[in-house]
């Protein structure tokens, strides 16, 4: 896919203000640690990750999207009127029926004939909401939109925590496979895409490639189908971390280099890299994988956790306020989610 009328104006962001440790996640599974003889620390040792963020109790997808949303469209100087389109493109969402862009969207005060709808892809959600809203303005449906996603995990988090601690039979592997569900954190993203015409920035996204290995779409599970407030389920998530890892790492690397040939881009070509990230090790992995220079990253995996479909464009929304961006520089946003899917766009900024 190439666009050549499409401009990413502005993005905002909305952090939890409580901050959870890794060592406070163990210490609530001292009586397994002890039992395995397992060493404190071996969480942050393995990941990376010190510490996430979670939402008040109370604080819905909807409410923290909306507090995102208002901040990008504050910066990008865009009329409400002139939004044509929303997205909501979160695993997180406030109930099943009807969809969480309707709530957003009422909060907003958005225009009545703006197109509003949910995409749920896992980790992938959100870039697949930009590709989505960009295909729109591309064909001249919309003149601008925004996406929004917010991700919630205390209750996924502490779920599992619980379901382990009360398994009698619990054994070493059964731990191991819930290990990545601590990784998790929460966070609010949005971004305003415009035609060009409209656009103040000069931002453009330029394109990018998908591709699906879906043969390993058990690799990562939440079975219960649920939302924010019901009382009656309890999601869990089991990853086989090291699979999906292997895995999706090859996926990548062959959606990079479909992505290179599709904008004519080399390695060297790229300026900055913003990733989904899941672990340092991971983002360690995944740059070996597709031999690019790990220097032009940019984390915040080890003090956000993994934030699921908000990790990528989170991560890139932090890397502009701190003015690790340049007019003119060559991004990429590498994108991977369970399924496996994968999908990496282009922008030059």
């Amino acid at each position: 896919m190439q666009y050549n009328k499409v401009c990413v104006e502005s993005f905002g962001y909305e952090l939890p203000e409580n901050v959870v440790t890794s060592l406070s996640l163990e210490e609530r599974l001292a009586p397994l640690y002890e039992r395995f003889s397992l060493s404190y620390g071996r969480l942050e040792m393995m990941t990376g990750i010190r510490e996430r963020r979670f939402w008040n109790d109370g604080v819905t997808p909807s409410q923290a999207g909306m507090r995102a949303a208002e901040r990008a469209i504050s910066k990008s100087g865009v009329s409400r009127e002139d939004i044509g389109c929303l997205l909501y493109t979160s695993v997180s969402r406030d109930f099943l029926e009807p969809a969480t862009a309707t709530v957003v969207h009422d909060s907003l005060g958005l225009p009545h004939t703006a197109t509003i709808f949910d995409i749920s892809n896992a980790c992938l959600g959100f870039i697949n909401g930009m590709v989505t809203l960009a295909n729109m303005i591309e064909l001249g449906q919309v003149r601008a939109g925004i996406v929004v996603g917010c991700e919630s995990s205390k209750r996924l988090v502490d779920a599992t925590i619980d379901s382990v601690l009360e398994d009698p039979n619990i054994s070493r592997e059964r731990l191991k496979l819930a290990f990545a569900t601590l990784t998790l954190g929460s966070g609010a993203v949005a971004v305003v895409l415009t035609h060009s015409s409209l656009g103040r920035g000069g931002h453009k996204l330029l394109g990018g490639v998908t591709h699906a290995a879906s043969q390993h779409n058990g690799l990562c599970r939440v079975e219960a189908d649920t939302y924010f407030f019901d009382p009656r389920v309890l999601p869990e998530m089991r990853t086989s971390s090291t699979r999906l890892l292997k895995n999706g790492s090859k996926l990548a690397a062959d959606t990079w280099e479909a992505t290179k040939q599709e904008l004519g881009w080399r390695n060297s070509d790229v300026d900055r890299f913003f990733t989904h990230q899941v672990s340092a090790v991971q983002s360690k992995l995944f740059f070996r994988s597709l031999g690019l220079d790990k220097a032009r990253d940019f984390s915040t995996v080890e003090y956000l956790g993994n934030v699921a479909s908000v990790s990528l464009p989170i991560t890139m929304a932090i890397g502009i306020d701190q003015g690790r961006l340049n007019p003119g520089d060559r991004v990429a946003m590498l994108g991977v989610g369970s399924g496996l899917v994968c999908l990496m766009l282009g922008l030059e900024w």
